[in-house]
């Protein structure tokens, strides 16, 4: 059966990520944990979103860790500035689980996020989570990491790019075409793809009659997080039909913004772009220079 949403979303232009809030910096350790301090109030991160807001960027796209609760919760408390804001969630988060399985172990961890029917699955035995009941997982996890963003704008969800690229690894198919169907059809939002192996998931995706999906992946001037490199990306996006969001394209600050933007830019068949950023003037710099390259 071919999935394929009735009615395709128009995905923004420009989106503000969330790596500078919780740390996460794949150059430097030094800098990630500078952002974590600096964002250590909901405050803080708020200000950001509001500041990209005054740009004209009114999509923001997160894991679900569990400070995205306390963004959440903001804007839930000012419905009026938030009605027409976008959020694109990547889940499951699965740090967070593998976080609370090696401090309080699998059963503990289940307890935790209060997984019931998880519980009793890993009482029969972890095996029967890792293979027969794998779908059934993922679901599960899904509509439990939903509840964060209740009464927020959800029309894309993505599973994440750790997610995604298991199952490409252990070549699943029957996950991708479940949670397609069960996003599209329990929270009426459509089903986007998060990968760092582009190539391997357009390949399954086509596999599974995914049709024009949204995927997410590193895209950027020198091949950063690009599994097969750079030129391999650059045919596939020509060839394929898909609609690409490129992420990582400052690949971590080794690029500078305007050479990050241009080469993203130039590249018609990327339809948006994601970055993350923790000051005004960089958030202006860039959304100016995509606006401008993409005329």
């Amino acid at each position: 059966m071919v999935i394929c949403t009735d009615k395709e979303i128009n995905v923004d232009r420009v989106i503000l990520g969330d790596n500078q809030f919780f740390g996460v910096n794949h150059m430097s350790e030094e800098k990630a944990r500078a952002q974590a301090m600096k964002f250590s109030t909901v405050e803080a991160m708020m200000n950001v979103i509001d500041l990209a807001m005054e740009t004209g960027i009114n999509t923001f796209m997160c894991t679900t860790h569990d400070r995205v609760a306390e963004i959440c919760n903001h804007m839930r408390a000012n419905p009026a500035k938030y009605a027409n804001y976008n959020i694109y969630p990547c889940m499951p988060y699965a740090y967070k689980y593998a976080n609370a399985i090696t401090e309080l172990g699998v059963v503990g961890a289940l307890r935790q996020f209060a997984f019931k029917d998880l519980l009793n699955m890993a009482i029969r035995g972890s095996r029967t989570i890792v293979t027969r009941n794998f779908t059934e997982l993922i679901l599960m996890l899904i509509d439990a990491e939903m509840n964060m963003f209740k009464q927020l704008n959800t029309e894309v969800i993505f599973i994440q790019n750790i997610t995604v690229d298991l199952m490409l690894g252990l070549g699943m198919r029957e996950p991708f075409v479940e949670f397609a169907r069960h996003v599209e059809k329990k929270y009426g939002a459509e089903p986007a793809f998060q990968t760092m192996n582009l190539p391997m998931l357009l390949q399954a995706l086509e596999a599974c009659d995914i049709k024009n999906p949204i995927v997410c992946s590193s895209i950027n001037k020198i091949g950063f997080r690009m599994c097969g490199g750079r030129r391999t990306y650059e045919n596939l996006l020509r060839e394929k039909q898909c609609r690409p969001i490129a992420m990582s394209v400052f690949a971590s600050g080794a690029i500078p913004t305007k050479d990050a933007i241009e080469y993203v830019c130039g590249i018609k068949e990327i339809e948006s772009i994601v970055f993350g950023a923790s000051t005004r003037a960089h958030i202006e710099e860039t959304k100016a220079l995509i606006d401008d390259l993409s005329q």
